[in-house]
């Protein structure tokens, strides 16, 4: 199963990404695991995710992740498809990434 990591500020918006998301898998069949959780939980379970999906407020945490990640793909959440809550245009772009 793959596993997703959401992370923002607080994680109020990014919870109803999340439940989009979810709802767009279990339409189409697939098993992930999705969680969101602010930047500063997040550290600790970055390397046992298989995609960390920042929000685009904090996109410019990008690099410092990255550097935390290591070989763990790292990518800003598209900020029309946040704002549009798209989440299954989220999860694909996570799925495409991860392989």
């Amino acid at each position: 199963m793959k596993k997703i990591l959401l992370v923002c500020n607080a994680g109020m918006s990014t919870s109803m990404l999340v439940a989009k998301m979810k709802k767009a898998a279990e339409k189409d069949g697939i098993e992930v695991s999705i969680e969101a959780k602010p930047l500063s939980d997040a550290k600790t379970q970055i390397q046992e995710t298989d995609i960390v999906l920042l929000g685009p407020q904090i996109r410019y945490e990008l690099e410092n992740v990255r550097k935390i990640a290591g070989s763990t793909p790292v990518e800003a959440i598209d900020m029309k498809d946040y704002g549009m809550m798209n989440g299954e245009k989220v999860l694909k772009h996570a799925l495409e990434v991860i392989g």
